[in-house]
């Protein structure tokens, strides 16, 4: 997936990558010869993956056109266990898909189908940087970006390839689990606290909040929003402790920091602590924000933005093998903001965004594509008010530049002193055409209203 690296990129959780699913069981006796077989009982876990690898299409590959030669590879129709994700991922990650990957889906219990759907085949720009032990591991796999498809219980996929396919094509079917209790449940709890800890909370969930503790409650489902004085004052009394990223000092020493805006924790979207890789990894600061898009499409709601993420998430760790979630925060289209790769929103955490340029960056991915659709007013506005919040810890303008030290596997050579965009899009470190063309000519409006919120105008 990242063509840069031998063999790994993206960090990873290389103990927890899923094993192919078997999509059916044979039929009970008694059932008649027609029926269709019985699907087995859903897992007991939030959340499942349906591992299926691809057929050679044979003369089902006309349907793609001529150009698809005998390279077709993919699936006819079937029924499967209830999704909402999709994806295809394959063995070596530094092998890159030149083709096209088309599916289609059936809404659970409607029986229609939906139109051919184009998945993004160019993802191999994201992961941890190649020299990093994220970017080593051994689990990792080359995958296509998920696409957002909505509860499906059918399924059809195509792939097309320009020049030989990489091996160890698989169909990633991802079930989104269900996710926490609904805002009016925990509505009497003070503000953006959530229940005490149930017995056997795990090691990972107790961590995950932690490392906001200071920002929020144990357990909170948001970290509330302050006001600009408010989050000075918060700034200056924070203490340098060794885990304290150093750019509070310098955010207690100038004026120059955002309102911190409302965060949705990852116990707030609902995320599986136990499916991550243990422990955080940090960088020394924070220079600069990465802008993407998932490129999961847009249609889904605001209500399902969490579910989206849910289903982002185990793809990032169960199929494509990734430590954690790549983006160190996510924003939907309302202007919702969320916590990404676990470890503390104001930590400067090692994400997977931008490969090669992790390091002393943030990654934030807009929920949806944005090639040719427009960027609703709300997300930019959010990315504004995040950047203008966390640059400011660390002392940055958000309308200013910032050097970085490429990693290597992008467009500069590993080493290298690149200059950019303290907001800059992901293809201003790569040749792709992510954030999307709509959304990366809205970063000039993203960089003016940071700086400000930040005071500076």
């Amino acid at each position: 997936m990242r063509a840069s690296l031998a063999s790994t990129i993206a960090v990873t959780c290389a103990a927890v990558l899923a094993l192919p699913v078997s999509l059916t069981a044979p039929a009970a006796a008694t059932a008649p010869p027609a029926a269709a077989p019985a699907l087995p009982p859903a897992p007991e876990l939030p959340g499942s993956t349906q591992s299926l690898p691809l057929e050679p299409l044979g003369a089902a590959t006309r349907a793609l056109g001529d150009a698809a030669g005998s390279d077709g590879q993919g699936l006819t129709r079937r029924d499967v266990r209830p999704f909402s994700l999709v994806g295809v991922v394959w063995d070596d990650p530094a092998a890159p898909l030149h083709g096209t990957v088309q599916v289609r889906t059936r809404a659970t219990g409607g029986g229609a189908w939906s139109p051919w759907q184009d998945v993004e085949t160019h993802n191999e720009e994201h992961g941890a940087d190649p020299d990093t032990a994220e970017g080593s591991a051994r689990a990792l796999r080359g995958s296509t970006a998920p696409l957002w498809v909505g509860d499906s219980d059918g399924v059809e996929i195509r792939v097309r390839g320009e020049e030989p396919l990489p091996a160890g094509l698989r169909l990633e079917l991802v079930d989104p689990g269900e996710g926490p209790a609904a805002p009016e449940e925990t509505a009497s709890r003070p503000r953006g606290v959530a229940a005490p800890a149930p017995v056997g909370t795990s090691a990972a969930e107790e961590a995950a909040s932690a490392v906001n503790a200071r920002l929020a409650p144990y357990g909170a489902t948001w970290i509330p929003a302050l006001s600009k004085e408010e989050t000075e004052i918060e700034a200056r009394n924070m203490p340098r402790a060794r885990a304290v990223p150093a750019g509070f000092a310098a955010a207690a020493a100038k004026p120059y920091i955002g309102p911190r805006p409302k965060i949705i924790t990852r116990k707030g979207w609902g995320a599986d602590e136990r499916i991550r890789e243990k422990g955080f990894v940090y960088t020394k600061t924070i220079k600069a924000a990465f802008v993407h898009h998932s490129a999961t499409g847009n249609n889904y709601t605001c209500k399902q933005a969490p579910s989206v993420l849910r289903s982002i998430y185990r793809y990032h760790v169960k199929s494509s093998g990734w430590r954690d979630f790549g983006y160190n925060f996510a924003v939907d289209k309302c202007g919702n903001i969320y916590e990404g790769r676990a470890g503390g929103v104001a930590k400067p955490v090692m994400g997977a965004h931008t490969l090669g340029f992790n390091t002393n960056s943030m990654g934030i991915a807009v929920l949806g594509t944005f090639s040719r659709s427009a960027p609703p007013a709300a997300a930019v506005t959010a990315i504004a008010r995040l950047t203008a919040w966390k640059l400011g810890l660390h002392g940055v303008n958000p309308k200013g530049t910032s050097y970085l030290i490429s990693g290597g596997g992008n467009l500069y050579k590993k080493g290298k002193k690149v200059r950019f965009n303290a907001i800059a899009g992901h293809r201003d470190g790569f040749a792709t055409d992510c954030p999307g063309g709509r959304l990366y000519n809205k970063l000039g409006t993203a960089r003016t209203s940071s700086a400000k919120y930040q005071g500076r105008l």
